[in-house]
């Protein structure tokens, strides 16, 4: 089955009244609908409901709870041998640019064993990496480079995909004079205007609601383009989840809420937060078009993005994918997962279903790629990371005037006060601030 024809299938859970009567003029009852729902014989027993907030519901005189509903089916196209299942979804894609997916892949599996060790050495503060989820790129892939992207902290493949250099990527997470951030962020909390990303917040899923709002504003532009939320399965227990949902919703919003169910949030394994049928049953209770797909699948997350951007921008609509994926790193440099999990569990996921060895059997059955390619590739982006890396290093600290900058056109007569005062105690005690470190 197609991703499309997924989508059809979701929105029979909700069919009922015409589109334009799920929208704000609903909520005062449009009198078609009122004649529909007061018309008939007064004695003819009633089939619908009246109540405004329930349109498609038809009474019942059976005294019954719902507790559960079909569960959603999980979008394939290629098996964990690499192998398309049905010719039909057989992705459109040239070799070269299906090669320089595969070659993003690596390159972020080099980037994140790396960075993950200088963490280890203290040299930077602190890391995420994305093994086992490396196909989230293909959703990148499928997007036009003008729509706007919230990541949560497990981006760097969708940046990659985008033209992040790793110049840029050693540069945030070592918050030198050259951080398009200017070092006022924790590492790997990336962002670029260049590429419409905006830039990663710790706080849990405060980037829901905003890509709601900024899809919002898009749509009201008739810009024709959508956003990209994404988030982990641990983010939807946030209330910001189901505010930024109904808001896509009730106001017909051009964003794509991309769900990365892996298991665990942090140290929490799903089956420890919630009872429902994963996060794409909310979708549908929200009344979005949903579809989940399977995450370690490179080719149904580009298709499922590619169809719901269709949705997203041609019909003003939201949409959620939930891909399932396992995360088979730490949580962070912060964590220790055999703290909750066995290294087998680990070992066994990275054996039976990985990203990149589907990714690279299906490159080889079409004569793409060779296995000796991998080891050359690897090695070449391994280079690349070390040398970005150790430039990174050896540049100074951002200018310390950059604290206070970018907040107020012009600095209010407090904060002229505090840098005055600043600026002072650094001419006073030079060698205490250590300002040689800092670019000027």
């Amino acid at each position: 089955m197609s991703a499309s024809a997924l989508f059809r299938t979701a929105r029979t859970c909700r069919a009922g009244l015409p589109a334009m009567a799920r929208h704000s003029k609903a909520l005062g009852l449009l009198p078609s609908i009122q004649a529909a729902l007061f018309s008939g014989s007064g004695s003819a027993p009633r089939k619908k409901v009246m109540f405004p907030g329930a349109l498609t519901s038809e009474y019942t005189h059976d005294l019954r709870f719902a507790s559960s509903v079909e569960s959603i089916p999980t979008y394939q196209v290629m098996d964990t041998d690499g192998r398309v299942l049905d010719a039909a979804n057989e992705p459109h894609m040239s070799k070269e640019e299906a090669r320089n997916i595969y070659k993003n892949m690596l390159i972020l599996n080099a980037m994140d064993q790396i960075l993950y060790e200088a963490q280890r050495q203290g040299r930077i503060s602190f890391y995420m990496t994305s093994f086992g989820e490396e196909a989230l790129i293909g959703s990148a892939a499928a997007l036009d480079s003008k729509d706007h992207v919230f990541g949560q902290y497990r981006e760097a493949g969708v940046l990659l995909q985008r033209g992040f250099t790793l110049e840029q990527f050693m540069n945030q997470c070592y918050s030198n004079e050259k951080d398009l951030g200017k070092g006022r962020q924790m590492p790997i909390h990336y962002g670029s205007k260049e590429l419409h990303f905006q830039t990663i917040s710790s706080p849990l899923a405060t980037q829901i609601p905003q890509a709601a709002g900024a899809a919002y504003a898009m749509r009201r532009e008739g810009s024709k383009q959508c956003a990209i939320c994404y988030f982990g399965e641990g983010a939807a227990s946030e209330g910001d989840f189901h505010a930024g949902l109904n808001m896509a919703a009730t106001l017909g919003c051009p964003v794509i809420f991309y769900c990365r169910n892996n298991g665990y949030a942090i140290s929490t394994p799903s089956i420890e937060q919630y009872r429902g049928d994963g996060i794409a049953s909310r979708g549908i209770g929200y009344g979005i078009d949903t579809i989940r797909v399977d995450g370690n699948d490179i080719w149904a997350i580009y298709s499922a993005t590619k169809a719901a951007r269709k949705i997203a921008v041609e019909q003003n609509k939201p949409v959620l994918i939930e891909a399932m994926t396992y995360r088979v790193s730490h949580h962070s440099t912060s964590d220790d997962s055999s703290a909750y999990r066995s290294t087998k569990e680990v070992e066994d996921w990275s054996k039976r279903d990985n990203p990149i060895s589907r990714m690279r059997a299906w490159l080889e059955g079409k004569g793409w790629w060779t296995k000796s390619e991998d080891a050359e590739v690897t090695k070449a982006a391994k280079a690349d990371v070390l040398r970005a890396f150790a430039a990174a290093e050896t540049l100074k600290k951002p200018s310390i005037r950059h604290l206070f900058e970018d907040v107020y056109d012009q600095l209010p007569p407090q904060l002229e006060r505090e840098r005055a005062e600043i600026e002072g105690l650094i001419r006073k005690y030079p060698d205490y601030y250590q300002v040689n470190e800092f670019a000027k």
